[in-house]
């Protein structure tokens, strides 16, 4: 990418040889009025390579709750597939967190639209098309914003991986907990309502026997939960029960099971154990009129992050899903 119009130019990104990051400064909010560092997101991807064509589909990758992208594998299998990954920390997550700032914090959902718009255009100045990739909370975010953005013709497919689209729990948490929930959101947004479990991070994180070596200081293994975010993710789940009416092809991948959140178990990274797949199969088709549905049998709720051959199965999905209804390449595009 060369267009050097939005914020600094690239440096070193933290994933090593290869990769690099762009600060893309957002607008002025609420804390930087009040004295805080502004906001800013960060747009990451492998430097291409300049002996070979770049990609003609680019795929951004959207990470969930307390997270943040180090999925190079991922990207791996997509350019093996003729696909250039890119990826986006949103606002005061992973690279873009930021002094002064709360990490991991908004009260509305709809904020991570300006950051997305504007990855979203940068991709398509140097690309024909444009999918959005996208992981539990992000699943959410990014299935609410191209509700919004329908007409537009800004993205050619989203690809959900554990999208959360409904609050785990029993009827009275769905019910009761959130109306009061979305009162105390209101009224005070950053009560801290819950905390994250901390087995399924233990269970991914190489220094505690799992198979991934991430920054835990961008990805813990427990957070607080505050009310403001309860508030706008239970507020999210509300518009997806009614229907959304995403105009692109949607593919959602979920696990084949749940288990259970509250305690460590020899299934965490074979099963879902932060949110339950029967509720993401239900709610999938609310998205819009063209989604498929896949399980991904022993996934965990990070299907790349899942042990093979779950992962491998994961990945070759949305491959697969993304030759039949995108394409990256020429001839494909005289076949259509």
């Amino acid at each position: 990418m060369t267009d050097d119009t939005v914020g600094p130019p690239e440096t070193d990104d933290v994933l090593g040889p290869g990769w690099v990051a762009r600060t893309l400064p957002l607008r002025p909010d609420a804390l930087s009025r009040r004295g805080a560092p502004g906001p800013v997101a960060t747009l990451v991807h492998r430097r291409p390579d300049a002996d070979r064509p770049r990609p003609r589909t680019a795929v951004l990758y959207l990470h969930g709750f307390v997270d943040y992208f180090f999925h190079p594998h991922v990207a791996d299998a997509l350019a093996d597939a003729g696909y250039d990954l890119w990826a986006l920390d949103l606002r005061d997550y992973g690279r873009s967190i930021r002094p002064g700032r709360p990490a991991n914090e908004i009260t509305d959902l709809a904020t991570y639209d300006e950051e997305i718009d504007t990855a979203v255009r940068l991709l398509r100045a140097s690309h024909d098309r444009v999918v959005v990739m996208a992981h539990s909370t992000g699943g959410l975010t990014a299935a609410l914003w191209a509700d919004a953005r329908r007409g537009r013709g800004l993205v050619d497919a989203l690809v959900l991986n554990s999208p959360w689209l409904e609050l785990r729990g029993n009827a009275f948490e769905r019910t009761v907990l959130t109306q009061a929930i979305d009162v105390a959101g209101r009224v005070a947004p950053r009560l801290v309502v819950s905390r994250t479990a901390r087995h399924y991070g233990e269970a991914l994180h190489a220094a505690s026997g799992g198979e991934w070596d991430y920054d835990l200081a961008w990805k813990p293994h427990a957070f607080d939960v505050r009310a403001g975010f309860a508030r706008t993710v239970r507020r999210g789940h509300a518009r997806v029960a009614r229907g959304l009416a995403v105009d692109c092809p949607v593919l959602v991948l979920a696990s084949d099971a749940a288990g259970p959140d509250d305690r460590w178990h020899e299934a965490l990274l074979s099963t879902d154990s932060v949110l339950d797949p029967a509720q993401i199969a239900a709610r999938a088709p609310l998205l819009g009129p063209d989604v498929t549905f896949v399980q991904v049998p022993g996934g965990a709720h990070d299907l790349a992050l899942s042990p093979a051959p779950a992962r491998v199965r994961y990945l070759a999905e949305v491959r697969r899903f993304l030759d039949t209804r995108v394409g990256t390449r020429p001839e494909q595009d005289a076949d259509a």
